[in-house]
């Protein structure tokens, strides 16, 4: 792909944008395409879930709410939780917002809560976009979202590598390469949220067929979409030596393959005066040594082993 191309493709300057991973125009396409199929989004269903969950341990009433990506079957689902959205939503032909994932159009410190169900993880500039949250969000305001995590589909990932190396001597990107949950952790810090909570569930699903498993991809909308995809069909040939792979390598006992799907689920406040903070240094009111009931000893003096009775 030329730079000229691979510019338009993302709709940034190359020369101080940020990273071009993936195709947004491909993305949309696809989301589209599965929200009219109407397929089983069982994994986007279950996110939804488990961030109503965590909202609702929260106990609180927002008032105005901003939705990023969240698929619009599973919306309904933590719905309740505010008074008053506002969507943004690529599959749909009429969101209540239109937003690229380059800018955020509200005024700072005007939103209460902000969430996302899948549909942060294939953001180009998710540093650049948690920093948008985070300006939005009134004070106590609260982010929270979950996104494909690191682990996703990595059984999928070494099998079309290792096929296409032994076939054609190179392997063409065919899965994204999602964030961690160390790295998030780090970006919610990053952006200035306060309290910042970063944890992963891991679903392990069985299919025996690999074709089920695209299959359900294709549902949600979550096939490749990297810019630097190869743009031609997927061969018969590679295919075949894909499955060979997967099963060679990740298939139980019932001969079934075994995916992975990793969701990592991130929650931050805005700051406020009101929430608790750490305690600065030294002011602790008891010392660690007085409750472990030990000798303390200062920085580089030596420590001798108890002697034994005799």
């Amino acid at each position: 792909m030329g730079a000229q191309n691979f510019a338009q493709q993302c709709g940034v300057n190359m020369s101080n944008g940020p990273p071009c991973i993936f195709d947004r125009e491909a993305y949309r396409a696809r989301l589209k395409r599965a929200a009219r199929a109407n397929g089983d989004i069982f994994l986007a269903h279950e996110a939804a879930a488990q961030l109503a969950l965590r909202l609702d341990a929260i106990n609180r009433k927002f008032e105005r709410a901003l939705d990023l990506g969240s698929r619009e079957r599973v919306f309904p689902t933590f719905q309740h939780l505010a008074q008053t959205w506002i969507r943004t939503d690529l599959s749909s032909d009429s969101p209540s917002l239109v937003a690229e994932d380059d800018a955020l159009p509200f005024a700072a410190e005007s939103l209460d809560l902000v969430t996302s169900v899948l549909g942060l993880h294939a953001v180009n500039d998710l540093p650049g976009m948690l920093a948008q949250i985070r300006q939005i969000l009134k004070p106590d305001g609260l982010f929270v979202a979950a996104l494909f995590g690191g682990e996703t589909l990595h059984e999928l990932r070494i099998a079309f590598a290792a096929a296409e190396e032994s076939l054609t001597g190179g392997a063409s990107p065919r899965v994204a390469p999602f964030a961690d949950i160390r790295n998030l952790g780090g970006l919610l810090q990053r952006a200035g949220f306060a309290l910042p909570v970063a944890d992963v569930e891991r679903t392990t699903v069985q299919y025996r067929e690999i074709s089920r498993l695209f299959r359900d991809l294709r549902a949600l909308g979550e096939t490749n979409v990297l810019v630097g995809r190869r743009k031609s069909f997927l061969s018969r040939r590679v295919l075949d030596r894909v499955i060979q792979e997967y099963k060679a390598r990740f298939s139980d006992i019932e001969g079934r393959f075994v995916a992975t799907f990793e969701i990592i689920y991130l929650t931050g406040w805005a700051p406020h005066e009101s929430q608790q903070k750490p305690l600065q240094t030294g002011s602790a009111k008891a010392r660690l040594a007085d409750a472990l009931k030990t000798e303390e000893k200062k920085s580089g003096d030596t420590v001798r082993p108890p002697r034994r009775p005799n």
